[in-house]
């Protein structure tokens, strides 16, 4: 049974200077008149075609649709992103384990999502402690809402992010893993993990309390750090493909079978992350222009210096790498898209598209395989996006303080540093436990001979491709030993 009433959740950001009072009365006097997107006008006459539309119908009536009808097509996006990291993932890998990467990336959204409606939003967003909510099991009774938004609705955008979270772990683990070990991964993520962390500060838990309060507005630490550190784990605990390293331990390239499915897939996320940063805004007010516009900035930035970097390294303007630092941008302004200036937004994403190339090369030094540079991507760049806020926040608000670049001190920085340790320590604790205890029972990594025999046929029952598609990529003889600059 559905609450009568339940705790809510205020949303993670409201524009300085601009209250619901005075957005009510814009509505009210000049914005109604302005509603002509054909969108929100059906959306305004399904919520009024009832009975109930026969009453009168006021500016607040209006903006809480709004608002709800907003972050329900930013979910839509977001969930759509699972779409974008299937295909950078099939890209970038090879064309025997296609099959398998698709069934992972929908299986972290539908098995996830079954988690996190029965376990995992109680845990994130219902009351508790510090540590974890306990309250709104299945949505039920104490079932948080937030802002405005309807319980469906904070749940539907929710658990796209929960999704995200856990399907990030699949590309560093690609090409070698079990699909029924994956499978118990994705649903003790998406039901308990990642849960805990957004409890701490999304759900009012002890992030959200420090005397600085702790601020990441979309997730570059709470979604994208979180999957990160656990593409780390994954990755450590399955150890590298069979053929990615030399006698020598200099890594060997096992040649990508589709650019433009990672190009595509690239593209997918970059249109998805309009959703996932300003429909963090909760609402659809003012603020979401601006976020829209620190987002673009970043990603393009972090593409253009990922390009530079490995074309100076290697003489050529490698796709993938540069397709790479587009993400990087875009994780790396995830925490501070609200808090920043645009300018600020471009120095994050030439600095996110330079680091994730030196961490994709650090960790392929140390012979941590991932396939399509999950770890670099999200974690690495997921943790200096956070620390960014800050650095490089302009001015003080409620929800943040004016970072160091802008006189503001050291105190957002200090909060931000505190967020990111516990985070990465409590995903690495969790997920490298959980990890020992699939290998010791049901067993992480597939057989060699699976292995160089493509996990489509030997885990699914069949080829990805049809037998049109060349035998030596079905076989996977196309290992070479051609090394990466």
């Amino acid at each position: 049974m559905l609450p009568t009433s339940s705790p809510t959740i205020e949303p993670r950001h409201r524009l300085p200077g601009i209250d619901r009072g005075t957005l009510l009365s814009i509505v009210s006097s000049r914005g109604l008149r302005r509603i002509t997107g054909a969108a929100l006008c059906g959306a305004a006459f399904l919520a009024f075609a009832s009975p109930a539309g026969a009453q009168d119908i006021t500016a607040g009536d209006v903006q809480t649709n709004l608002d709800n009808v907003f972050v329900l097509l930013s979910a839509v996006l977001v969930i759509f992103m699972q779409a974008g990291f299937a295909l950078v993932e099939a890209g970038l890998t090879q064309a025997k384990n296609v099959a398998n990467i698709m069934m992972k990336n929908m299986m972290d959204f539908c098995a996830g999502a079954l988690a996190f409606y029965v376990v995992g939003y109680a845990i994130a967003f219902g009351d508790g402690n510090a540590l974890f909510g306990h309250a709104g099991f299945f949505l039920g009774d104490g079932a948080a809402t937030i802002g405005s938004l309807t319980l469906p609705v904070g749940f539907i955008f929710q658990v796209a992010f929960a999704a995200t979270a856990a399907t990030i772990v699949s590309g560093a683990m690609a090409e070698r893993t079990k699909f029924k070990s994956y499978f118990i991964y994705s649903i003790v993520i998406s039901a308990f993990i990642y849960p805990v962390v957004v409890h701490w500060l999304w759900g009012g838990g002890w992030l959200s309390t420090l005397a600085t309060p702790y601020h990441d507005f979309a997730g570059s630490s709470i979604v994208h750090l979180t999957g990160g550190v656990a593409a780390l784990m994954g990755a450590k605990a399955l150890g590298p493909r069979i053929g990615r390293y030399g006698a020598d331990g200099k890594p060997r390239l096992l040649p990508p079978h589709s650019i433009p499915f990672a190009v595509i897939g690239t593209m997918i996320l970059l249109v998805g992350w309009y959703g996932f940063n300003p429909g963090s805004e909760l609402a659809a007010d003012a603020a979401i222009g601006g976020i829209a516009l620190t987002t673009t900035l970043a990603g393009v930035c972090g593409a253009l210096a990922a390009m530079a970097v490995i074309w100076i390294r290697t003489g050529a303007p490698d796709v993938g790498m540069t397709a790479n630092g587009l993400l990087a941008g875009l994780v790396g302004i995830t925490a501070g898209t609200a808090a920043v200036s645009p300018i600020g937004a471009i120095v994050i994403g030439l600095i996110a598209g330079v680091l994730v190339v030196e961490s994709v090369l650090f960790f392929d030094r140390r012979k941590i395989d991932d396939p399509v540079g999950a770890i670099s991507v999200h974690g690495v760049c997921g943790a200096f996006g956070t620390l960014a806020v800050g650095l490089f926040a302009t001015e003080d608000t409620e929800f943040w303080k004016q970072g160091l670049f802008y006189g503001g001190g050291v105190s957002q920085l200090v909060s931000q540093l505190i967020g990111v340790v516990a985070i990465a320590a409590f995903v690495a604790l969790t997920t490298g436990v959980l990890f020992r205890v699939i290998r010791a029972t049901v067993g992480l990594r597939v057989t060699e001979e699976e292995e160089l025999s493509g996990l489509d046929v030997k885990e699914h029952g069949a080829p990805g491709y049809g037998a049109a598609r060349s035998p030596q990529m079905l076989t996977g003889a196309g290992v070479t030993g051609a090394t990466e600059g």
